[in-house]
């Protein structure tokens, strides 16, 4: 393209010496660097990033954005106290002025952040106004995140892995709130720190003389595993017959991920075997994990899938293949269901994306499934995933007839009007019913929840009951009892590359992500996809757990008439043990067992227990902070179980006096106390309930509504009488409970029977019967349900 030259076309005018050619050499727009390439997830760090301004200068009245994605847990920023955590200043520094030219007028900067202050995913957001007048090409502005210059300790960052960690600037170069993006991201690579602990990874149970695999590995603190670790150690194999058993050496990789895979393991007796792995010489926590050898021989044993798995194709984590290898070496998982935001990914990263899913798939090994997430909005009938089942190429984004499968088409890349394509959730249902055993569709609660008031009974054959976004345990009612006959799944919507049961962040995914467990007679495509469609599942909150509801030859998900006067049949295998086990008919409980009580409750230990969600819709946390206080007696003995990451905490403030920080999303957290006397004492429980910070400072609290404070106050006499008292607050299953509990060893193998009559079932209707359990870890379990009609 021809351009312009003053030299010989402009004739005689009066310039800043130098300035045209000076310029013309810098970028339009200016660029952006930063101190630090690479950072630790969960460290504190000052990082100064500085934008150098280009040819365009800004003009007064002109404004930046400094944007991360949104899916990032990076603290929050803030901008009301220079001496504390994550505090954010932006300086102006003038640049060097040519013969003739004069100094810019800009009078300061002032900043703030927005969790949503620009498009996504791009959309947390660091903003500088100029304020007073303008820029000139080659003055800078430096931002300074977690700025120690007043004695603060930094900014924490992201808490999870990734390559390439993007900050994006965009300016408003004329003041017209016009943004343009300025070329050149700066990139972070945030690594694992440390190695804390070992994961063991397992099947919970296994048939006589079927081999499987092990996997161990290490993980930091913040639950990423390590890399380039070769440490070694020993994973013992301890007999439930003998207590005693085999000894297998191993050695973490020494390049990649901190894992090993031992094959092939065969266990001689049945029974419970305890799995044990240690390292030598470093300070990281063993690992123990349990299998259960059945009697059984020649049957599939069950597989878990994680059905729902973001990259960064869309809104998540690292690349696909990164993703899909993660889920299968690291997490251990049978199979998994890649998942793009239909309305976000590009017909290119698709069809690739499909490629690759193919490429690994491997019948008897690992079972990958490509999918799609309609993202319709609630109104419209809300978040559906979609599992292409079939070998063949997914219609999407068009179906045969050239029609458009998407939700609408919106990305980074494209500009112009939003246009619908299938929207609502209707047109999605008459995309594939064509097709019902191709495909397999799971309303979730995710961003924008399902809406129950949309079903379709031959597509949509789970529902999503936890994910990272939560627990949803009245989704799962509230279906059944609207008379659908789904059963129940449990997948992570990972966005942070750590699907197959990942830990939480500290943002809005602040849940372990889920499981699905899967009762199949293949181990394929073709015999998984028909057990997910007979709904032959279980869902965990993340781990390797099982859960079986049997009625005779009829199992968890059939749908069939009362033709067997016997009793219903449950097992659970877990880690942890058991300490509840539910039965109910759609959204009502009919039947339950507290293992506590049959046990024999103790006369000094107490469970204080919060749990549930501010809301049904997104940003939904509970954020609990408060104190426990014990009048007339002291604690002796403290456990908490069920906080997600270490910046959830519980802590002695006396001998009689605990305070405590957290967040549940549906999930429950507990603290079991031990005193030196419950007759006779006071046990005091305050809290106040606060929001999730969507707007506004994060050193503010933002109470929630509809209970801002929550307290209960009871005489230990009268809780050794009543064994328990709760509290339901407005939310979604919002609770806090002060019980009793045994001082036993709670079972990790547990099984019954429950007698039909004593049920008193409605006859001459379809009755949903499924089985919730949970932990004293407080994660749980469900099953699918037997649809009896008595």
């Amino acid at each position: 393209m021809k351009t312009f030259d003053p030299k010989t076309e402009a004739g005689h005018y009066i310039a800043p010496q130098g300035l045209y050619e000076l310029n013309k050499r810098k970028p339009f727009l200016g660029s952006l660097t930063a101190n630090r390439r690479e950072v630790i997830a969960g460290e504190w760090a000052e990082l100064v990033l500085t934008y150098e301004v280009g040819g365009s200068g800004l003009a007064d009245g002109a404004w930046l954005k400094l944007a991360f994605k949104f899916y990032s847990d990076w603290a929050l920023f803030q901008t009301s106290q220079p001496s504390g955590a994550n505090y954010i200043s932006a300086e102006y520094l003038a640049g060097e002025l040519v013969p003739g030219q004069s100094p810019a007028t800009v009078q300061s900067l002032k900043v703030r952040f927005d969790q949503k202050g620009h498009e996504r995913p791009f959309q947390k957001t660091v903003i500088v106004d100029v304020v007073d007048g303008y820029l000139n090409p080659g003055d800078r502005i430096v931002i300074r995140l977690g700025d120690r210059r007043h004695g603060g300790p930094g900014t924490r960052v992201q808490s999870f892995v990734e390559k390439d960690f993007q900050f994006r600037l965009f300016i408003d170069p004329l003041g017209s709130s016009k943004f343009a993006e300025v070329p050149g991201d700066v990139l972070l690579n945030i690594i694992p720190g440390v190695p804390s602990g070992l994961q063991v990874i397992t099947p919970r149970l296994v048939n006589r003389e079927e081999p499987f695999n092990i996997i161990v590995r290490a993980d930091d603190s913040w639950g990423n595993t390590c890399r380039n670790l070769p440490l070694t150690g020993e994973l013992n194999l301890i007999s439930p017959s003998t207590g005693s058993g085999q000894t297998i050496p191993f050695r973490l990789a020494e390049e990649g991920w901190a894992i090993v895979r031992l094959e092939n393991i065969r266990l001689a007796h049945q029974g419970e075997w305890k799995i044990l792995a240690v390292v030598e010489g470093a300070a990281v926590t063993p690992a123990t994990a349990f299998v259960n050898v059945s009697a059984e021989v020649g049957a599939l044993r069950p597989l878990y899938a994680d059905l729902h798995v973001h990259s960064d194709d869309t809104v998540g984590t690292n690349d696909t293949l990164y993703n899909l290898s993660y889920g299968r070496d690291v997490a251990g998982l049978d199979v998994l269901g890649y998942t793009a935001n239909d309305f976000n990914i590009t017909e290119t990263r698709w069809d690739k994306a499909v490629e690759l899913i193919h490429a690994l798939n491997e019948p008897g090994h690992f079972v990958c499934y490509p999918g799609t997430e309609w993202c319709g909005n609630s109104c419209a009938g809300g978040d559906r995933n979609i599992v292409f089942l079939r070998d063949t190429k997914p219609l999407f984004p068009f179906d045969a007839h050239g029609r458009l499968v998407r939700s609408f088409e919106w990305n980074e890349f494209t500009h112009g009007t939003l246009k619908p394509g299938a929207w609502p959730v209707d047109d999605l249902y008459a995309a594939y019913a064509h097709d019902p055993e191709g495909h397999l569709m799971m309303p979730h609660v995710g961003g924008r929840r399902c809406n129950l008031d949309w079903h379709h009974p031959e597509l949509e054959r789970l529902i999503e009951v936890s994910s990272a976004w939560g627990q949803f345990h009245w989704v799962y009612a509230e279906a059944l009892q609207r008379g659908y006959r789904v059963g129940a799944a449990a997948n992570s919507d990972e966005h942070q590359g750590r699907c197959g049961g990942g830990v939480p962040a500290t943002a809005v995914f602040g849940s372990k992500g889920g499981l699905t467990g899967v009762l199949a007679e293949k181990f394929d495509r073709e015999g998984v996809a028909k057990a997910l469609r007979a709904r032959h599942t279980f869902a965990t909150t993340g781990e390797r757990s099982f859960a079986s509801l049997r009625h005779g030859k009829h199992l968890m998900g059939d749908v069939y008439s009362l033709d067997d006067s016997g009793p219903l049949q449950y097992q659970l295998l877990g880690d942890q043990g058991w300490e509840e086990v539910s039965l109910y008919d759609g959204d009502q409980l009919i039947w339950t067992r507290n293992v506590h009580e049959e046990l024999g409750l103790s006369t000094d230990r107490i469970r204080i227990r919060i749990g549930g969600a501010r809301i049904k819709d997104r940003y939904r946390g509970a954020y609990w902070t408060g104190e426990i206080r014990i009048t007339g007696a002291t604690i002796t003995d403290l456990n908490v179980f069920g906080l997600d990451h270490p910046e959830q905490l519980c802590c002695r403030e006396d001998a009689a006096t605990l305070g405590f920080r957290t967040d549940t999303n549906g999930d429950s957290d507990s603290i079991e106390l031990q005193v030196s006397q419950l007759a006779g004492c006071t046990i005091k429980l305050y809290s106040r309930i606060d929001s999730y910070i969507k707007v506004g400072d994060p050193l503010e609290p933002q109470p929630y509504v509809h209970a801002p404070e929550v307290e209960l106050e009871l005489k230990g006499d009268d809780l050794i009488r009543q064994q328990f008292v709760s509290k339901e607050l407005p939310g979604a299953e919002l609770k806090v409970s002060i019980e009793r509990i045994t001082d036993k060893e709670l079972p990790r193998d547990i099984s019954g029977l429950i007698d039909l009559d004593s049920l008193k079932l409605e006859p001459n209707r379809e009755h949903p019967l499924f089985i919730t359990a949970r932990q004293r870890d407080q994660s749980r379990v469900w099953t699918s349900a037997l649809f009896i009609t008595c």
